[in-house]
């Protein structure tokens, strides 16, 4: 590699290096040594192409994601994989109260009318955008936001263990049929 490319390559390096050790980060679903090792084999992979790539920071993002690709395929066969916080540490609640959320929320939607409810899905479980939800529905988008506005008083309301926060916030979807949302 000529003495322009290398030092090209460790400017690109000093300046992007943050941004795409995030990226792994994100891509290895947050094990920083994976992330390390995702881009450590991207930058080296780039690097001995260097001068024949045009751009850069996107050639070493594909390599990431396909690099990233091959180890979730391979990592199919591994009988167990280690991970550095137990799942049950990370929530601090136990899975039959979020099930009881899940069942008080499925049946406050059932008290719902049926305006109340199809906005409340569409926006906040199927996360729509309002123009959406109004163009579904036939209604101007004011019309939705007031309806979802009321909606999640009404909610919260029959529901106190939602809180302030949005329901999609608090509460995995729930599985429904358009059927239950036309009831």
């Amino acid at each position: 590699m000529e003495a322009s490319s290398h030092d090209e390559f460790r400017e690109f390096v000093a300046m992007r290096s943050t941004a795409l050790l995030r990226l792994a980060v994100l891509l290895t679903g947050g094990d920083r040594h994976a992330a390390e090792d995702l881009l450590q084999i991207a930058l080296m992979k780039a690097y001995g192409r260097w001068a024949r790539i045009e751009q850069h920071e996107a050639y070493v993002r594909q390599v990431m994601y396909r690099q990233q690709v091959n180890r979730w395929r391979l990592r199919r066969h591994r009988a167990e994989t280690t991970v550095p916080v137990l799942p049950e540490s990370e929530t601090g609640a136990d899975a039959g109260s979020e099930s009881e959320l899940r069942i008080a929320l499925w049946a406050a939607l059932g008290r719902l009318s049926k305006r109340q409810r199809a906005v409340v899905v569409l926006r906040y479980f199927e996360d729509l955008p309002e123009a959406e939800v109004a163009a579904l529905l036939g209604c101007p988008v004011g019309t939705v936001r007031s309806t979802a506005h009321r909606s999640l008083a009404k909610l919260r309301a029959l529901v106190p263990e939602l809180g302030p926060g949005e329901p999609s916030e608090r509460v995995q979807p729930l599985n429904y049929t358009p059927k239950e949302v036309q009831r």
